[in-house]
């Protein structure tokens, strides 16, 4: 079904938050940088959490659940979708912008683009969990920008856990990141991408193995830039109040999450990332639309 908000006057349409989806928790790094950006804007995210994760599930099965949740965020009325998952990005943006009405930002597209940018004829790394590896999604995305880059891709797994347990810091990180990057050392690399919306939590000891010197780009640090020129563009941006100035010092008390599954254990690690759990969460069946309970 068609969304109406998008027929809204613009003025309108300005004030409506912008749709955040994940698989689960790490989608969470997107929605700090989007709200880092813009602080004036309003979000309303949710995580797939009863159905994660998605890299092991095929095509059709990826794009079905793309499909609900973004259908469950547009009728809860937002001016604009941000896919954060990467398997999502990957694979289901055809199937969820020929259902929604309004548009639609994945984060592989801004990843790549922000690499080839910054790279300058350097060597590419991409890391990212197998499934994103093993789709091809980032190595295709930067030979769209320059068919002549270099790409190099390792899966790092274990960043996923790692990330989610707090664990960033410290003599098993360290190792972990030793393991899977050594060869990044000496790989000449001009910009390493972090395939994964985990990865930035780990960005220190990421930094430590490669090097300082190689750029790391935060894919969801791209998307912010790329969704606030994109609402400039199309006059969507919603307007500064100073009477709200205070508001951005809040985070997210004043945006709305939602998952599918496990709201305590969300909320534990959203503190982990955010630095404070969210205020407003609720725990829903996206494939009902129906509402259980908040938390």
């Amino acid at each position: 079904m068609k969304s109406a908000f998008r027929h809204q006057h613009p003025e309108l349409q300005r004030d409506l938050p912008i749709g955040i989806f994940d698989s689960g928790v790490g989608g969470l790094t997107v929605y700090r940088a989007l709200h880092e950006r813009l602080p004036d804007e309003r979000f309303v995210y949710l995580g797939d959490t009863a159905r994660v994760p998605y890299g092991t599930k095929s095509l059709a099965t990826v794009e079905r659940y793309a499909v609900e949740n973004s259908q469950f965020l547009e009728q809860h009325g937002i001016k604009l979708l941000v896919v954060a998952c990467n398997t999502a990005s990957a694979l289901a943006l055809p199937a969820i912008r020929a259902t929604l009405s309004v548009e639609v930002m994945g984060v592989i597209g801004p990843g790549a683009r922000a690499a080839v940018a910054t790279a300058a004829g350097g060597r590419i790394g991409v890391i990212a969990t197998e499934a994103t590896v093993q789709s091809g999604a980032y190595a295709r995305a930067i030979a769209q920008v320059d068919p002549k880059a270099a790409v190099i891709e390792r899966a790092c797994p274990l960043f996923v856990p790692l990330a989610e347990e707090g664990w960033q810091q410290g003599a098993v990180a360290e190792t972990v990141a030793g393991d899977y990057l050594a060869d990044f050392r000496d790989a000449g690399l001009g910009a390493l991408v972090l395939g994964c919306t985990h990865y930035p939590i780990l960005r220190e000891v990421i930094a430590d193995v490669v090097g300082h010197d190689v750029p790391l780009i935060d894919s969801g640090e791209a998307t912010a830039r790329e969704v606030a020129a994109r609402l400039e563009t199309n006059n969507l941006a919603r307007q500064s109040n100073v009477s709200l100035a205070n508001e951005r010092t809040l985070c997210h008390d004043l945006d709305h999450f939602y998952v599918t599954d496990a709201a305590e254990r969300f909320a534990r690690v959203a503190e982990r990332f955010l630095g404070s759990a969210p205020t407003i969460l609720e725990a829903v069946e996206v494939w009902g639309h129906d509402e259980l309970r908040t938390y």
